[in-house]
Parts: structure tokens; sequence; C-alpha cells
């Protein structure tokens, strides 16, 4: 599947926090988008880690865009919350992703590959800025 909850909440949690300009504590996010603070707390810190956002410890913690809307692509924001690049099919990324081991004689499959370069490339392209501009 291309995108998941993860994805739906690591977009919408980034455009909070970077509407609010300062740190956001996931107890805040997580009762403002209605979702599972557990959840939402390991989203945020895959996003952390992958460089997106930076947490902060103490009182006034919590997590911060770590750069610009217009710097976040929404390819990296979807690896980052799905632990993997995005497919559109299992076998979509490369050959060697075919589950019944018969890519190469798949007549298929060259569209397949075809369809996820493009969609990459647009999800590379695009930007949370271009999403949230209104």
């Amino acid at each position: 599947m291309l995108l998941t909850r993860a994805s739906e909440y690591a977009l919408l949690s980034l455009a909070l926090i970077g509407e609010s300009g300062e740190p956001r504590d996931v107890e805040t996010l997580s009762k403002q988008l209605d979702i599972s603070k557990s959840f939402l707390a390991k989203i945020l810190q895959n996003l952390a880690k992958r460089g997106i956002l930076v947490s902060y410890k103490g009182a006034r913690g919590g997590f911060a865009l770590n750069k610009p809307f217009a710097d976040i692509s929404i390819m990296e924001v979807i690896e980052a919350a799905e632990g993997k690049p995005p497919s559109v099919f299992e076998c979509s990324p490369a050959q060697s992703c075919c589950p019944s081991d018969r890519a190469g004689s798949c007549v298929i499959w060259p569209f397949l590959n075809r369809l996820q370069s493009k969609i990459d490339g647009f999800l590379e392209d695009l930007t949370l800025k271009d999403i949230l501009e209104r």
C-alpha cells in the first residue's frame, strides 16, 4: 500500500508542528488529531531519527521542524513514517521483490516499475509546502 495511517498522521502532525512555530508535545498533538499517543510518539520519533523533526526534552519540550516546509519532500516523510519506501505493488520497486519469483517473465512488471518510478519522482518533487499551500 502506498500510504497508510502512519503517513497520514505524519503529514498532519508536521502541518500542526510547522504552523505553531514552537515545539509541540505528543500528548497535545494526539488529542488535537484524535490519534493514539503511543502510535503518534513512534511516528514522531521516526521523523526525528530521519532529521525531519528535532526533539526537545523537558517541561517545554516536544517536537519542532528541523527544516522549512519547502525542504521536506513527501517521499522522505513517507519513508520515515512507514520505515520503507512506498510501493504501489509488492513487486513494483524491483524484479527481486516479486513474491512469485517470476518477474523476469511477468508481462506487467515493466509497467508496474514505470508507474512506481513516476510516483517516486512525483513524491520526491512534492514538498510539504506544496501540499499545505491553500
